[in-house]
């Protein structure tokens, strides 16, 4: 396994002699892209419409439990089995800033496809899909940079499953109360955006 993993990112990894626009894109998706997809969370819980609106909310908060699980078990994961980064063992190319810290799973491909699984699970089949693509393109980014092994981009998807189930076992439990605490907590921080009909009640 070990041995594969190191083929797919020598494959994988940028060279000297690879494009310096296809490098620059590369960064772009590996520090920039991710950040898209809070603002999406926000704009769901804000600005869904109202026919959809509890549905919606539902889904941000499930969403955010089941990264809350797959950020804890990828932390564990790290502190149990620590991985070194490909440029921490002078493997390859590195083009991006990072410490050296345990690379196994991925940080970023967590956050990612935690994402990408939950809206595919609860949302629509097209938001999934479309989110795991964006997933794709961010985990070949980060591999391509030399700051990830590709292993570490399938262990974040895997670690998103598990956080996804985990959040979908538990909601049944919580749920209910956690949504309705978090409706009263919004309506009291956002009273005056409510009022004017900024955001949705």
């Amino acid at each position: 396994m070990e041995q594969l993993n190191t083929r797919l990112f020598l494959w994988l990894n940028a060279t000297p002699d690879s494009p310096h626009w296809l490098i620059n894109f590369a960064i772009f998706l590996a520090k920039d892209v991710i950040g898209i997809i809070p603002l999406l969370v926000v704009a769901l819980w804000l600005w869904s419409p109202r026919k959809l609106i509890d549905s919606r909310r539902e889904l941000v908060l499930k969403t955010a439990t089941a990264l809350l699980y797959a950020i804890v078990f990828s932390y564990i994961i790290g502190v149990l089995f620590p991985h070194p980064r490909p440029f921490a063992i002078g493997l390859g190319y590195h083009w991006l800033n990072h410490a050296p810290d345990t690379s196994y799973p991925s940080d970023h491909g967590t956050f990612i496809f935690t994402f990408s699984l939950a809206f595919l699970f609860w949302h629509r089949v097209w938001s999934g899909l479309a989110l795991l693509v964006v997933g794709a393109a961010i985990a070949w980014s980060r591999i391509y940079l030399g700051v990830h092994w590709p292993m570490d981009m399938l262990g974040g998807l895997l670690v998103g499953m598990i956080g996804c189930l985990t959040a979908e076992m538990g909601w049944k439990f919580y749920g209910s109360a956690l949504l309705s605490l978090a409706h009263k907590i919004y309506r009291q921080l956002f009273a005056l955006p409510i009022r004017w009909g900024w955001t949705q009640h």
